[in-house]
């Protein structure tokens, strides 16, 4: 499918069949794309909790209750949740273990270059720590990156998707355990294939005109 009819089609899913499940291998498909995502100085600051039965679903759909729970429906029957976290901080062992991944796989030439990339990063790192002040920001920007290529990528093979930002954190969180794990929920993506009920599927898309978003300069 061309890429601009993918964006053109793909539109946040408001209802899902529960009785159709994603094949195991386009789900993979999925989450290799995810793990190729493109983040500032490589720093991949994200891990995804992964929900398809039912249990593990009801999981994530106890932090959608009160306002929130026009959203559970949608994590219920969905075929898989995934729940998008960001780290809280860069440790020093998140450095090292990344430093090391990107050795083996022949990221550097020699020693010193390799030593360059630690270095650049690490300046990187204490700029919006400590001068912008910003870090837990910073790095969460990488994790919505991860999620723009995600919804594209689901919508190329014909998966719908809906990216849900309203959830009760700290009842997530609490149920995840992420707080211990140096982590906190971001954002929570149901995958799977739209219901008949879904009316949002035929609603026209409705986005701003190129004069009200481009500026040439």
């Amino acid at each position: 499918m061309d890429i601009l009819d993918v964006a053109q089609t793909r539109y946040t899913t408001k209802a899902y069949d529960a009785d159709k499940i994603i094949a195991e291998a386009d789900f993979l498909k999925l989450l290799e794309v995810l793990r190729l995502t493109p983040s500032s100085v490589n720093i991949q600051p994200w891990h995804v909790y992964i929900a398809q039965t039912p249990t593990a679903k009801h999981r994530i759909a106890l932090s959608m209750a009160g306002m929130y729970e026009s959203n559970a429906p949608k994590v219920l029957d969905a075929s898989h949740t995934l729940v998008l976290c960001t780290r809280t901080d860069v440790t020093d062992e998140h450095l090292e273990h990344l430093l090391e991944q990107e050795d083996l796989s022949g990221r550097f030439k020699t020693e010193e270059s390799k030593q360059a990339m630690a270095k650049g990063r690490s300046g990187y790192i204490n700029l919006y720590r400590n001068e912008r002040q910003n870090l837990d920001q910073w790095l969460e920007n990488q994790t919505f990156i991860a999620l723009g290529q995600l919804l594209l990528a689901a919508g190329a093979e014909g998966i719908d998707a809906t990216p849900i930002g309203g959830f009760d954190e700290k009842i997530l969180s609490d149920e995840l355990q992420l707080t211990e794990h140096g982590l906190r929920p971001s954002v929570v993506v149901t995958l799977g294939y739209r219901s008949d009920a879904d009316g949002n599927a035929t609603a026209p898309k409705a986005r701003f005109q190129d004069k009200y978003i481009f500026t040439t300069l």
